[in-house]
């Protein structure tokens, strides 16, 4: 089966100027309001400080869907199953649906207990400076990655930042020591851990996933599509022979033969035929060839596994939307209701998909390639609908988590460990989200999708499935993983199978993940300089 690739050049400009003036208006309308909403929720205190970190805040989310989402919806463009556009509207609703819905009424003010200020006397302005010098600098390092088209985790970016600030507000406070004994270095040396940890699980899991589907469907397929040529050619094979010998036979031969050809013709219509009531060796051959067509089983491959596979698929999806997506609703669901929850949608996943399997007729049955990859696309237009939802409803916490905690200090002038996320901060973050992708998220797409392995809907799938059970599987157990390393791990991993991996293309990607957290941190501590000497 070919690896179809429909976005080659997916860096080229997408959508007219209209479309584009279109996002470029709505992200400007949604910030106004915005800002109209905010001033008046945080009582008009502050004023500078809070519209600047409005700016910074939605320019962080910007970012984030330039990155974060296209780097989600990367394999599902390089294979072929969505356009640009197409990822755009599914990311539209699921990205916004899942941060509106489910991204929580309350957020960290310091994200993953990272540094601890406890033991500084901090005000609440030095803290805003600390938040807001950190979204500064997560937001141009990540800005710098995506015109790069690397793939970075925005969670480092942040706890980069933060770390970066808090050290230079710990030094003025309290001195170097102090200051780097307010970091939680295990964090931090769980973050190195997960360097290596999450594209390996990431691309071990892909790699036996996809190995198992190109074993048992595609190269079934492949075999069978093969067999069937050579007996459309064995056919046509058997049409000239007889020609040839029709040709050679004397005017009477050819006048007896022709009569039992007639009565064979006859026969041969019935249901019942059998190759021993045929006189002539052409429809003996013609039964045997067409017998031999009718009896191979060309969907066996598809009707076997991909219903398990997507069943599995439906199951882990689900469980990142119930578990991980749907975390922050208090909605009372114990983990029993969770699992059979998992278990009717994998149930009714199985069964969509095996009854679209049986529905298969004519000519379709034979045109295995196509099947498989109308089946596997719709697969994975599912799976990238659920990393959107649960995207949605936690790495936007990356921008929402330092932006609510400035704006709960300057709403009441106090420091706590949580603050308040209204939907309109959630609302507007996730149109920056969509926007961000539309404007900025190209490169990682062809990055994701295109340049690191070629990708068809049955291996994408694959590899949205592996990171997001690896995803599911290291939250339950505690392992420090990222979703960014772990996607790009799993698209190796297809890469292995296929033995079309761009190593040389990594080499940039691994250096930018190493760097990302020390280069957010030096860039935030410099923010917070600046920031103090302005305000």
């Amino acid at each position: 089966m070919g690896i179809s690739s429909s976005s080659t050049e997916p860096t080229k400009s997408v959508g007219s100027m209209r479309i584009n003036l279109f996002f470029a208006i709505l992200m400007i309308g949604m910030t106004a309001y915005f800002l109209w909403w905010g001033l008046d929720y945080t009582m008009h205190q502050q004023t500078t400080l809070f519209i600047v970190a409005t700016a910074f805040g939605v320019f962080m989310a910007f970012n984030i869907g330039g990155n974060d989402v296209a780097n989600s919806f990367g394999t599902s463009v390089g294979a072929g199953t969505l356009t640009i556009p197409q990822a755009l509207g599914i990311a539209a609703i699921f990205e916004v649906s899942g941060a509106v819905l489910a991204g929580g009424e309350v957020t960290d003010t310091i994200r993953s207990g990272i540094v601890d200020l406890d033991g500084l006397s901090v005000t609440p302005n030095q803290f805003i400076y600390v938040m807001l010098s950190a979204l500064i600098a997560a937001a141009f390092w990540l800005l710098f990655a995506t015109k790069k088209g690397l793939p970075v985790s925005t969670t480092h970016a942040i706890i980069g930042g933060v770390v970066g600030s808090s050290i230079v507000l710990g030094i003025t406070l309290g001195g170097t020591e102090m200051a780097l004994s307010t970091v939680n270095w295990g964090k931090i040396g769980t973050i190195a851990i997960s360097w290596v940890l999450s594209p390996l699980l990431g691309g071990v899991l892909s790699y036996l996933l996809y190995g198992q589907i190109k074993k048992n469907i595609i190269e079934y397929n492949d075999k069978t599509e093969a067999h069937i040529a050579t007996l459309k050619d064995s056919k046509k094979t058997l049409k000239l022979t007889h020609k040839e010998y029709l040709d050679g036979l004397t005017e009477s031969e050819q006048l007896s033969y022709t009569s039992a050809m007639l009565r064979d013709q006859e026969i041969y219509k019935d249901d019942d035929c059998v190759v021993e009531d045929l006189e002539t060796n052409y429809y003996k051959e013609l039964y045997e060839i067409e017998n031999e067509r009718s009896n191979l089983d060309t969907l066996k491959a598809l009707k076997q596994w991909v219903p398990i596979i997507a069943a599995a698929g439906g199951a882990v999806m689900a469980s990142l939307v119930i578990f991980k997506g749907l975390k922050n609703v208090n909605n009372g669901m114990t983990t029993l209701q969770g699992f059979l929850i998992m278990g009717m949608i994998a149930a009714l996943v199985w069964l969509a998909t095996y009854i679209y399997t049986k529905s298969i007729r004519g000519k379709h049955k034979e045109d295995l390639t196509k099947a498989t990859f109308i089946m596997f696309s719709w697969m994975q237009v599912f799976t990238a609908s659920a990393f959107a939802f649960s995207h949605g409803s936690n790495d936007i916490a990356n921008a929402v988590g330092p932006f609510a905690a400035i704006m709960d200090v300057i709403r009441t002038n106090s420091i706590s460990t949580e603050a308040a996320v209204p939907p309109a901060v959630m609302l507007t973050f996730g149109v920056a989200l969509i926007v961000g992708l539309w404007f900025i998220g190209k490169e990682v797409i062809q990055t994701v999708g295109t340049n690191l392995a070629k990708m068809h809907p049955a291996s994408g799938f694959s590899a949205e499935l592996a990171a997001a059970a690896v995803v599911m599987g290291a939250s339950t157990m505690g392992l420090p993983v990222s979703s960014t390393h772990t996607l790009v791990g799993a698209v190796l991993g297809i890469g292995i199978v296929n033995r079309d991996t761009n190593w040389a293309l990594m080499k940039p990607i691994g250096l930018a993940w190493i760097i990302t957290l020390p280069a957010a941190a030096s860039m935030s501590a410099i923010s917070y300089i600046v920031l103090i000497n302005i305000f």
